[in-house]
């Protein structure tokens, strides 16, 4: 089935006011707006230009020119100034570009606007990302969380601007009172979608949080893997897990969570966690609604930070993590509240004075931070990785001496299950009943849970 672009006026427009539809495969021009009255971008001002590429590739489209544009001064109606919008026109007739890409925040009146001046759709930044998770949610939750993004950003698009939204419908009915206005009812239809969706979203809130307690409890501990889109997180968990995760060559392949058990040595089972990747400027919108999802983030006992250390903006890509994983509260103003290991991935792609000269970083860092240097596509380092992660989860272990009645075939089970059973031997008790004299080394955690048994 196909699928085509929405523009974000097209909620409420004129069918007439629309041009064709824009397809998979159209011809987009990426604009890249470098705003110097908030700093600017600086050095990463390429990187994010090669970003803005990608986010458009990932919905198919065919990017045919990208260039960036400094703003001195920020015009309230379309965002450049006039000559720039200017150069903007002769790029999609020297291009023939079907409709650009702006990597930026627009506001509605600057998006119509520019559609009115350019004659072409104008997507901007959140509109971008919204249409990829629209395409590559999905589970149930997920489209719900698309879908409530979605209606909130739509909802700031409505105008009044909108002549034919001026309309007043009829007083009759339970649809609206009398006087209202079309675009009245339409916001009032928004609100009432979005009141719907964010019941549905808490109650799988609710169920996920009782899921996490159920895990809790289990003896499994969970390792989530975090880090910027297309760093390489659901290579490494198909890798480790002998999942079949989509992972691809783009930005956002995974949206869903997926969770598989995976085994350590010295511990019995792992839950493995991939994770919807980070992105900077991520909307809003798309932060508040996908909080549920991040949430396992949270529960973790160990988080795997899975960079892409071939690419230039490793350290900025660091940087934009590092700060969502602080709103989610998993990093305070002391440090990390989980026990976090960077996994240095696309170790492959670096040349060998690349990768003598990370060795040296690694060497020489100060902090406490495991780094392990992998490839997840050939497998390289993922066997140390294996190893950092259960001498996290299982340090702090200690050697106890136990005596189990034979008959206490649960506790015994659960020993052998969740514990290293260093020696065992047969005697009797006072009572001459048969028990098992063990010495068993466990974890904080484990022993927490064996006394709950």
């Amino acid at each position: 089935m196909g699928w085509r672009i929405l523009s974000t006026f097209e909620f409420g427009r004129n069918p007439e006011d629309l041009q064709g539809e824009v397809t998979r495969g159209a011809r987009a021009l990426v604009v890249l707006p470098d705003i110097r009255q908030k700093g600017g971008l600086g050095e990463d001002a390429e990187a994010r230009l090669e970003e803005g590429q990608g986010l458009a590739r990932a919905i198919g489209l065919e990017v045919v020119d990208a260039f960036i544009l400094p703003i001195r001064a920020v015009r309230p109606s379309t965002l450049f100034g006039e000559g720039q919008v200017e150069r903007i026109g002769v790029a999609i007739n020297q291009s023939d570009a079907d409709l650009v890409v702006v990597d930026g925040s627009l506001s509605a009146i600057q998006q119509r606007n520019l559609e009115d001046k350019l004659e072409r759709k104008v997507i901007d930044r959140t509109g971008l990302i919204l249409e990829i998770f629209g395409e590559r949610a999905s589970t149930a939750e997920g489209r719900l969380q698309v879908e409530l993004a979605h209606l909130d950003y739509q909802a700031g698009r409505l105008v009044r601007s909108w002549t034919h939204l001026e309309r007043q419908r009829g007083g009759f009915g339970f649809l609206g009172g009398p006087g209202e206005t079309q675009i009245e009812a339409d916001r009032r239809l928004i609100r009432n979608r979005m009141g719907r969706i964010r019941r549905e979203l808490e109650q799988v809130r609710r169920t996920r949080g009782l899921h996490r307690e159920r895990r809790q409890r289990a003896p499994w501990p969970v390792v989530a893997l975090v880090g910027y889109t297309n760093a390489g997180k659901s290579t490494l968990f198909n890798r480790l897990t002998g999942a079949e995760v989509m992972a691809e060559d783009l930005l956002f392949a995974t949206l869903d969570p997926t969770m598989r058990a995976v085994r350590l040595p010295g511990v019995d089972k792992v839950i493995m966690s991939d994770t919807v990747g980070f992105i900077s400027d991520l909307p809003t919108q798309l932060v508040a609604a996908f909080r549920a999802t991040l949430e396992e983030v949270t529960a973790a006992d160990v988080i795997v930070h899975v960079r892409d250390i071939s690419n230039p903006a490793s350290a900025a890509q660091k940087r934009e993590v590092e700060e969502i994983l602080a709103d989610l509260g998993v990093i305070g103003a002391e440090g990390s509240k989980v026990p976090i290991i960077e996994a240095w991935n696309k170790w492959d792609l670096l040349t060998a004075d690349e990768q003598a000269m990370r060795r040296d970083i690694i060497a020489h860092d100060v902090s406490d931070l495991p780094v392990v240097p992998i490839s997840a596509m050939t497998g390289e380092g993922t066997a140390a990785l294996l190893d950092q992660l259960s001498e996290l989860l299982t340090g702090g272990a200690q050697v106890l001496e136990m005596t189990v009645p034979m008959a206490d075939g649960k506790r015994l089970a659960w020993l052998h299950t969740h514990g290293e059973v260093l020696s065992e031997r047969q005697v009797e008790d006072a009572a001459g009943a048969p028990v098992l004299r063990m010495q068993v080394r466990l974890t904080p955690r484990e022993l927490g849970r064996l006394t709950r048994l």
